[in-house]
């Protein structure tokens, strides 16, 4: 899959669920940024997944300001976990409408690269499913 073909398939999802160990591509990628803009107005569901850390405090802040969010929107849509939680995420993946089709994709974390890997539905499937269970561990309510 391409950088292309995934920009396609997040402007089509209704929710995407995103694990970043830096929010590159939502803060950075001008093609990304544009589509999140646009889903956010189009109330396309985002969840993010990002280690604690310094740098993602600051660019939570960046995002939050390019993206014009409250802080409970932040607070709603963030889940910070400590960097031994996070170790299973090296690359930053995305997770297309979990609840119906379950596509997931996943591409070098901290370069723009035309390099796109689209998972298996299986894998697709247990990674929405253990998003879903850190989620409701630390949210404790339903992505």
């Amino acid at each position: 899959m391409t950088l292309k073909q995934l920009i396609k398939l997040e402007d089509k999802a209704k929710e995407v669920w995103v694990v970043s160990p830096e929010l590159h591509y939502d803060i950075e990628n001008k093609d990304f940024t544009e589509l999140v803009s646009v889903n956010l107005g189009q109330k396309t569901k985002y969840r993010y997944i990002v280690p604690a850390t310094k740098e993602i405090e600051k660019n939570i802040k960046s995002y939050q300001k390019k993206y014009k969010l409250t802080d409970e929107e932040v607070h709603n849509n963030f889940l910070l976990l400590p960097e031994n939680e996070f170790l299973p995420f090296v690359m930053e993946t995305a997770i297309y409408d979990a609840s119906t089709d379950c596509i997931a994709c996943a591409a070098p974390a901290m370069e723009d690269t035309d390099d796109v890997i689209k998972l298996s539905s299986e894998t697709a499937k247990m990674m929405a499913k253990k998003f879903s269970q850190l989620w409701k561990t630390y949210k404790r309510v339903k992505p």
